[in-house]
């Protein structure tokens, strides 16, 4: 039951920081990002997820963000 909800915390913080990439707003997505990589990485301590799974997902969303971020200052 505790790992259902650390799980579900994680995902819906990924979900927010996926939504806040596709609306392109960068404070947003910085903010909403940091917030769902402490989320996968307190899901990792407390065995939820595997750490490669975490790793994995947080790279692509530190990607995607940075991809953001860099055609935000680039414009």
């Amino acid at each position: 039951m505790y790992n259902r909800i650390v799980r579900g915390k994680a995902r819906t913080s990924l979900r927010i920081a996926r939504e806040a990439i596709a609306s392109g707003d960068v404070e947003k997505t910085t903010s909403t990002a940091a917030a769902a990589v402490s989320s996968m990485d307190k899901a990792v301590t407390k065995g939820v997820f595997h750490k490669n799974k975490a790793a994995r997902l947080k790279s692509r969303l530190t990607k995607q963000a940075n991809k953001l971020s860099s055609a935000a200052s680039s414009s």
